[in-house]
């Protein structure tokens, strides 16, 4: 069967142009079963895998019939959860409009809202942005959402579970009803359900594949380690021993884990890596990751902040360092490999604790991880880090009854006894200050015998 091209799609010249640029010429399934239903004009929800070509799924049908519009009012609005997503998708539209007239603005929070405020002086046809940026600039009448006709949501799932429901009702109330909803999910949840019967009008529903369907072009591999610190020998082993771990992208489940695995592993392979988390400023994370994606650090060491939405290409190796709580967490870090149709590799580190979590993933994807051995050659290191250690229980613990003398109540009623020291006025007085009011009474007493 001969494959389909974007030229297929009756695309505008220019927009073609942009594409070839981009090396793009063959369509991804996603973008072809959401061509038509965009272009129909009905609200649409798009359900589909992390990695398979989202973003040019909606923005290709809306950009071949996109207008210039006079009065300097974005008519296209793109929603995304966070700040690196907001510059990635800007991106994207800048490369595919660039031979057109369309005024494309990002924005996000932690930037000075005046400064941004100044980007729309000469008007803005398309805004990228987060709930809460927009939402501001929208009540500060910076910008008006009244003119807006396409309404785009990614990562619609991931931006309820960040909390930004409350924006988003209030950039709907902002918008004119008589316009086209196009959103995009990868996991089904009740609060998308919810959201949708409340402000949207049954939209027809796109599926590529069920929620937690693993990537067929990914292998999944694990290995059973004993502790984190064990896991940091088992990573300098890997990576010592496989040249071919070249852009590595390592998941952890906290801040405070990926900063210590990172003094580590910095030790170990010293400017060879990076680390990002949401307490980086943005300056920093997106410098990171213009590093990693042109390849002047081997890998970046995270949190759950980079499994969603963005697009960085040839990651070789996507590691669980830890495994995440939420099962279809795992589906969106290894959905960073094994994308544009090439082959990826994910390995898991999981220890006695995690078997249960691994389970639930199993479970979930309706598939099993390829467990491996533990290398002989890695050492197994028994210093356990704060969060691995039990709970402290008292050694020789035994109770004493209550009509027994002595005992810890009984110690307990003699301190109640003492005096309270918890604050200036529960103190005794100095003797000094104690003698002169002492002094002060008797002579109000001899004052009121005369």
């Amino acid at each position: 069967m001969e494959k389909s091209t974007f030229a297929d799609f009756e695309l505008p010249e220019k927009i073609l142009d942009a594409l070839a640029d981009l090396n793009l010429f063959e369509p991804t399934p996603i973008q072809h079963k959401t061509l038509k239903p965009i272009l129909s004009g009905r609200d649409v929800m798009g359900i589909a895998q992390t990695g398979t070509g989202k973003t040019l799924a909606y923005l290709l049908p809306v950009l071949k019939t996109w207008k210039y519009s006079k009065t300097g009012n974005p008519t296209v609005l793109i929603l995304v959860p966070t700040r690196e997503l907001v510059v990635q998708v800007t991106e994207i539209v800048q490369n595919l409009t660039q031979y057109i007239t369309a005024r494309v603005i990002g924005i996000y929070g932690g930037k000075n809202i005046n400064t941004q405020k100044l980007l729309f002086n000469d008007g803005c046809d398309i805004l990228v942005g987060t709930p809460g940026r927009v939402m501001d600039l929208a009540i500060d009448s910076a910008i008006s959402l009244k003119e807006v006709q396409k309404l785009i949501i990614d990562e619609f799932d991931e931006m309820l579970n960040l909390g930004f429901k409350a924006q988003l009702t209030h950039i709907f109330e902002m918008m004119k009803e008589k316009r086209q909803n196009i959103l995009f999910s990868a996991t089904m949840t009740e609060a998308v359900d919810a959201l949708l019967d409340q402000y949207f009008a049954g939209p027809m529903e796109i599926s590529l594949a069920r929620s937690g369907t693993p990537l067929e072009k990914i292998e999944q591999v694990g290995y059973r380690v004993q502790n984190f610190n064990t896991k940091i020998n088992l990573l300098e082993f890997l990576l010592n021993k496989n040249s071919d771990f070249s852009k590595v992208l390592i998941f952890c489940n906290n801040k405070k884990h990926a900063d210590y695995l990172f003094t580590k592993i910095d030790e170990l392979f010293p400017q060879e890596f990076d680390v990002i988390h949401s307490n980086k400023s943005q300056n920093y994370r997106l410098n990171a990751m213009r590093s990693f994606e042109a390849q002047e650090v081997r890998g970046l060491i995270t949190t759950d902040i980079m499994a969603r939405g963005l697009d960085i290409s040839d990651i070789t190796h996507v590691i669980n360092f830890e495994i995440p709580e939420v099962p279809e967490q795992y589906i969106h870090r290894i959905g960073r490999t094994g994308r544009a149709d090439k082959d990826g590799i994910a390995v898991s580190f999981v220890t006695k604790k995690e078997e249960e979590q691994i389970l639930d993933i199993e479970l979930l994807m309706d598939k099993e991880l390829t467990f491996r051995d533990f290398p002989a050659e890695v050492k197994i290191n028994p210093v356990k880090i704060a969060s691995e250690k039990d709970e402290v229980v008292m050694k020789n613990a035994h109770t004493v009854k209550l009509e027994e003398g002595g005992g810890a109540f009984h110690e307990k009623k003699d301190k109640n006894k003492k005096e309270n020291w918890g604050g200036p006025h529960k103190r005794k007085l100095p003797k000094k200050v104690g003698a002169n009011r002492a002094q002060q009474k008797s002579k109000s007493k001899a004052k009121r015998k005369k």
